[in-house]
């Protein structure tokens, strides 16, 4: 399996597919999945003549399971061993919940010339958490539930979490099971702990100051009702603080919208990337 190794000893997981001439457009997972969840992106982005990289963040996936670093920073710097080792250039960087507050950090602080576009999709910048500053957030005792069933009853729980992901809950919804089973196959392969102890990572970081920083072109997406990032909290509040910043807002999508509307994501990624 192609690996970069860390400076502390962690090995990632990447794909790397298409021709080394040709744009990289680099994804970024959501908690708890990995670098599988953007199948549909990849294979649709290939075909158009793209680079295309995505990497299992560590303790996620097929990448080390590892003890420490599962903070916001330490995931940031992989994804820069990573883009180094691969000398990605004019990359455009596409991240979904979790994976969109790790584009907001890595776009802020990338060496130049190593971004050319940022997407943001159904990401958890700003900030989650209910805070003194941020009173409309999701207050922590929900993420206290989301460490305690982790820990203790991940299976199941992840199993039932699949339901407001996907919007399987709404009234109408056509439930596929075979796309249930395969965003718990990929949260089972990564390590307990490391889900655990991220946790805080996508729910307490303040990305503001990143948001505020980002210098390139940027696109917001975000499912309106979205069960598990809140739109108007995240993805309306993020699109105000880049600079610039487009944002495309979906009444009635999911937070998984990637997969479930993956053909009308795909062809507003590319008016985006080709624009």
């Amino acid at each position: 399996m192609p690996t970069i190794t860390t400076k502390d000893g962690t090995e990632i997981f990447y794909k790397d597919w298409g021709t080394r001439d040709a744009q990289p457009i680099m994804f970024h997972h959501g908690w708890p999945l990995s670098s599988d969840d953007w199948d549909a992106q990849m294979m649709f982005f290939l075909q158009k003549g793209y680079r295309v990289i995505a990497h299992d963040r560590r303790g996620h996936g097929r990448s080390t399971q590892s003890a420490t670093g599962h903070d916001m920073d330490t995931y940031v710097a992989d994804v820069i061993e990573l883009t180094d080792a691969l000398d990605l250039k004019n990359a455009i960087h596409v991240g979904h919940s979790t994976g969109g507050g790790e584009v907001a950090r890595y776009v802020a602080r990338a060496k130049p010339g190593r971004v050319a576009k940022a997407v943001l999709v159904s990401a958890v910048a700003p900030i989650m958490v209910k805070t003194d500053s941020n009173p409309d957030g999701v207050p922590m005792d929900v993420f206290d539930m989301v460490r305690e069933q982790t820990a203790t009853n991940r299976s199941q729980f992840y199993y039932d979490f699949t339901l407001p992901f996907f919007g399987y809950n709404r009234e109408g919804a056509e439930i596929k099971e075979a796309v249930r089973l395969n965003w718990w196959r990929q949260g089972m392969m990564g390590g307990i702990l490391a889900h655990t102890l991220g946790i805080a990572a996508f729910s307490e970081t303040d990305f503001t100051a990143d948001l505020q920083a980002i210098a390139v072109p940027t696109l917001v997406m975000h499912g309106e009702d979205d069960q598990v990032v809140p739109f108007p909290t995240t993805g309306k509040l993020s699109a105000g603080i880049v600079k610039g910043a487009v944002l495309k807002s979906y009444p009635g999508y999911p937070h998984g919208m990637p997969t479930t509307h993956a053909d009308v994501i795909n062809a507003d990624l590319l008016a985006f990337v080709e624009g």
